[in-house]
């Protein structure tokens, strides 16, 4: 803004062959005129900010007449003027001699007032009115263009210092990130049942389960393309950013990371190791930020998110949380791949993750089956193993299921509880009572299910396999 009020005092000086320029806006709110910038000079160059800006209520002085009436004033002799405010002079220091006051409209309304202050050559005509009444709509058009850019920058600034904030209570402290840089890593007996899918992530204790992370991800991926004090942060940081909601909470992307480290350290395969990268950090970060609440209700409820995000809501958040933690100082575990790399494995990352959306699982599951049964499926091909990352990636999230019994029927009641605390968003206290009670009656119901068709499961395997995986669905 005050560099259009600079350009425009300057052309319009030049303009009728004035002396100085001054520019008043109206506050509308106080009902006053105020400047802040002044001339000082015959050139633009020596128009600079006053210290303090000066304000006077806008019917006094010759600027608020016409501020007040909307009428242009052709004055030869500014001290024989009763209209004319001698303050501006005596605060600026310089003596006014002739004024060519008129106002600047913007839609109709009066925007500001612009002032030719001693015409270098007799005073002001006709011709000079006429200019400068042309020139004053250009320069109505100039000013409100320039007040919307300025109301944009504010609040692009605002919106970055609300993200700092907003980072900095989102981020691991320095003594969470101390307090787990010493402890011991897992080692010998504690990490033997790790690689093995009937291993529950809930049986580690909270704190260690950051420890986990770190030691799954080492595992798979060693050290020398990334930085173990960026790891501890970034592992840290994902877990503050998981809300503390029943299900989809940090828990839960151990459990699923779990899963996925399990099925690369096991299975043979032929992902690179930027597709394998991608599968883990995608799985620990899959639900960051996640409300408890599915894409449906936010999209029904007019969520903001559902606002940014047309499809895949949820999914295109947590994709975006995950990015914006790999931003922050100290967190970008992938700092030492080329460029081109870094963006290969991002675009990676959001294909997994978006794949978690289940309306897009059945459509993969149906193109891997075809390709399966008819002997089709090839390594060598990106869509199929892109395909095969997908139905993974739905796999290890709905893994809880098959834990041990006690593990599974604790997943459901926490389930259940999430999903009923959605649906009591907008019912009354009384069907809040009875969806509790529908809670407990469901959690038996399908508990008893999935323990009868792991009976049946366990059932049908052959061999030494299927006693040693039976005890997994004990009660």
């Amino acid at each position: 803004m005050d560099t259009v009020i600079m350009k425009i005092m300057d052309f319009a000086k030049r303009l009728v062959k004035a002396d100085r320029a001054s520019l008043f806006l109206l506050d509308t709110v106080t009902k006053e005129l105020y400047a802040r910038i002044f001339d000082t000079g015959s050139s633009a160059h020596e128009s600079n900010p006053c210290a303090k800006e000066i304000r006077f209520p806008m019917d006094v002085g010759v600027a608020g007449f016409v501020a007040t009436t909307g009428e242009t004033l052709n004055i030869t002799d500014a001290y024989q003027d009763e209209r004319f405010n001698r303050d501006v002079d005596l605060k600026t220091g310089y003596k006014t001699k002739s004024l060519l006051c008129m106002p600047i409209r913007i839609r109709g309304s009066i925007f500001g007032v612009v002032q030719m202050v001693n015409k270098l050559q007799g005073t002001f005509t006709k011709t000079d009115e006429e200019s400068f009444e042309t020139f004053a709509v250009y320069c109505g058009l100039a000013l409100h263009h320039a007040k919307l850019y300025d109301k944009i920058r504010k609040s692009e600034q605002k919106y970055k210092v609300a993200l700092e904030v907003l980072s900095y209570h989102n981020q691991c402290s320095e003594e969470e990130y101390i307090k787990l840089k010493s402890l011991p890593m897992p080692c010998g007996r504690q990490v033997e049942d790790i690689p093995k899918f009937t291993f529950s992530p809930w049986s580690i204790e909270e704190e260690q389960k950051s420890l986990h992370v770190v030691y799954m991800f080492k595992d798979l991926f060693g050290l020398e393309k990334f930085d173990l004090s960026r790891l501890y942060r970034f592992t840290l940081t994902v877990k503050k950013n998981y809300r503390k909601v029943p299900y989809h909470n940090w828990d839960h992307a151990f459990s699923v990371a779990h899963a996925m480290y399990c099925i690369l350290k096991t299975q043979e395969h032929s992902f690179t190791q930027l597709e394998s990268l991608a599968l883990f950090v995608a799985c620990l970060c899959h639900d960051l930020d996640h409300r408890g609440k599915t894409n449906a209700f936010m999209v029904k409820s007019a969520s903001p998110l559902a606002a940014i995000y047309t499809t895949s809501v949820m999914e295109h958040h947590h994709f975006n949380q995950t990015v914006s933690i790999l931003q922050q100082d100290n967190h970008n575990i992938l700092k030492e791949f080329t460029s081109e790399e870094y963006k290969t494995v991002l675009r990676y990352i959001k294909d997994c993750i978006l794949a978690t959306d289940l309306a897009l699982f059945f459509g993969n599951k149906a193109k891997l089956k075809e390709w399966q049964d008819s002997k089709e499926f090839n390594w060598k091909s990106i869509e199929h193993r892109h395909t095969l990352q997908a139905v993974m990636m739905t796999g290890a999230d709905l893994c809880a299921s098959t834990k041990p019994w006690h593990y599974q029927r604790e997943t459901v009641q926490v389930i259940f509880e999430e999903f009923y605390s959605q649906t009591c968003c907008h019912v009354s206290q009384y069907d809040r009572c009875r969806s509790v009670f529908h809670v407990q009656a469901l959690v038996y119901v399908y508990a008893a299910c999935a323990r009868h068709h792991g009976r049946v499961l366990a059932a049908g395997r052959r061999g030494k396999r299927s006693r040693d995986n039976s005890h997994c669905y004990d009660g």
